[in-house]
């Protein structure tokens, strides 16, 4: 994320949405296609989002951030703020900014990504 401040999630940011990382395996908003992080960013994908299966994540691109909130979640109370997509405004997951409880402070600074709101693109390549 860049130091910019965040852009409201109501924005029309369509004209923002950065499409690097060509021929590297991505993760992509299943709405629009807009893409989301490297497949080399995951750290994990045993972790719960609001629907569902999530994704535990380095870094990421063309999301921006809702408001910050304290937030009870399986693990405890983390500071956290909702992720929304530049290219469609759909919700993402979230950010966490702060874990109360040690063995949690992993998670600060990464991405929670919701595996439904994903399409993994693989970039294979056939051989002609």
């Amino acid at each position: 994320m860049s130091n910019q401040p965040p852009i409201a999630p109501t924005s029309d940011t369509k004209s923002k949405v950065i499409t690097a990382f060509l021929d590297h395996p991505t993760f992509s908003c299943a709405n629009c296609a807009a893409t989301i992080a490297l497949q080399d960013e995951l750290i994990s994908k045993a972790f719960s989002g609001r629907d569902g299966r999530g994704y535990l994540i380095h870094s990421a691109v063309n999301l921006k951030m809702g408001k910050r909130e304290d937030r009870a979640l399986l693990t405890g109370v983390h500071t956290v703020a909702d992720v929304y997509c530049m290219g469609c405004n759909d919700r993402m997951g979230w950010y966490y900014h702060k874990a109360s409880d040690n063995s949690q402070k992993y998670k600060e600074g990464k991405y929670l990504l919701e595996r439904e709101k994903l399409v993994k693109e693989n970039k294979w390549k056939l051989d002609e």
